[in-house]
């Protein structure tokens, strides 16, 4: 396994590889090859160039076509380039090929993101989901770490054809993966407990791609200090904080970010952390407003969530962060192009399919501390209604005279 992922912090020199195909454009090939290598300076390497080709699909035996190989192969000999990340994930095959011309270590977008899942991982159940996701991942790729061992151990008295050190091998992993699920039904019986024993308190999640400022949100709501970064997963251990807005106490939980091409067994994995999400009262679905493709990346979480929870039927709260962020480039009056994405200043996309959404959004800046106070009013409001419907005879922490007061008046 230590072949596949890296191990270590270090600042390999790196270059990434992408295709554009006639489903991906090649401007959306580069918006994922700069996501990629957003992914590959939080695991500690540092990007030296990008290689993208126009192809119908990627190549079945080296991803890339042949010239375009001996194109990489040069400018990797010429540069001192230490590592080769691609964009999809990749066959056993295609990584003993590529490697056998570049001589290289060899990654995919998978292989990287489970390296900086292994970084993150603080608990015993991220560590657990972890290790489970990198075995699923390793299973269909043990054919490449043993082809030094091609030969067969003996069976019996040596007799008969025994078993092959790659088949032990597989064995062995398929032992673990059912070890490691089986920790996961124990740690999943511990959280459900934990969960129940939280009592009575109405429950709100905070959910978004990864990156956009949960973690930061969640320090301010609750005046704690988890940890925040701006890295693709710093969050990846479910925290969860009680949190008083003015007479009423709720549990605020920050959960691990979404991205786009998460492997599906790597979702799997992490389906006990979502439970949290599952079990929430209210979302908070954080957006990143200043992000060139924010609307994409809440398609993804909306994806996600229906696929880890099913159709998601609760009160949503849309939170659209980093306004202090946001940029756009105001059109001359002279200019007869199309219109583009970031020729949209912030009012027009207030008052875009936003407006729609009325009070279910908000727009705020968890680092300036932008329209915080509307954000609690707006969360107070909704966790309020769902402490009614389960305690319709009054359960605050104390009552509000002044309401009391100003009715009588």
């Amino acid at each position: 396994m230590k072949d596949l992922i890296i191990e270590k912090e270090s600042s390999e020199r790196t270059i990434l590889i992408g295709i554009v195909t006639p489903q991906q454009s090649e401007a959306k090939t580069m918006e994922y090859l700069d996501e990629l290598e957003f992914l590959a300076d939080t695991a500690g390497a540092v990007t030296v160039h990008k290689f993208i080709q126009k192809l119908n699909g990627p190549d079945s035996r080296t991803y890339v076509g042949s010239g375009k190989l001996e194109e990489i192969r040069s400018y990797v000999e010429e540069n001192e380039i230490g590592m080769a990340i691609f964009d999809d994930d990749l066959t056993p095959k295609q990584v003993a090929n590529i490697e056998r011309e570049l001589k290289i270590k060899i990654l995919d977008r998978t292989s990287l993101i489970l390296d900086i899942f292994a970084k993150r991982a603080q608990t015993a159940n991220a560590k657990t989901q972890v290790e489970l996701a990198q075995y699923q991942y390793l299973l269909p790729r043990l054919t490449r770490l043993w082809t030094h061992l091609e030969r067969q151990r003996g069976g019996i008295g040596m007799r008969g054809p025994g078993e092959r050190q790659i088949e032990t091998d597989r064995r062995i992993i398929l032992d673990k993966i059912s070890r490691l699920k089986a920790e996961l039904k124990d740690i999943d019986r511990q959280k459900s407990i934990q969960r129940k024993n939280r009592g009575k308190l109405s429950r709100v999640a905070l959910v978004g791609y990864t990156n956009v400022g949960k973690s930061t949100l969640m320090n301010l709501l609750s005046k704690s200090e988890v940890f925040a970064e701006n890295k693709l997963f710093a969050t990846l251990d479910t925290t969860v904080r009680k949190v008083i807005i003015d007479n009423l106490p709720f549990l605020l939980t920050d959960t691990v970010g979404f991205i786009r091409k998460l492997p599906t067994h790597l979702v799997e994995s992490f389906k006990s952390t979502l439970d949290e999400v599952r079990d929430a009262d209210v979302l908070l679905h954080v957006v990143d407003i200043s992000h060139p493709n924010f609307e994409e990346q809440i398609e993804v979480v909306n994806r996600t969530l229906a696929d880890v929870c099913g159709s998601v039927n609760k009160p949503i709260i849309m939170v659209f962060n980093k306004v202090d962020a946001f940029t756009y480039t105001p059109k001359a009056e002279d200019d007869l192009t199309e219109r583009t994405r970031s020729n949209i200043s912030l009012d027009e996309l207030k008052a875009s399919w936003m407006a729609k959404m009325g009070s279910d959004a908000v727009f705020v800046s968890a680092k300036t501390g932008l329209n915080i106070e509307e954000l609690k009013q707006k969360i107070y409001e909704k966790a309020k209604e769902v402490h009614l419907s389960r305690f319709p005879y009054n359960d605050f922490l104390f009552q509000k005279y002044d309401d009391l007061a100003d009715s009588t008046d």
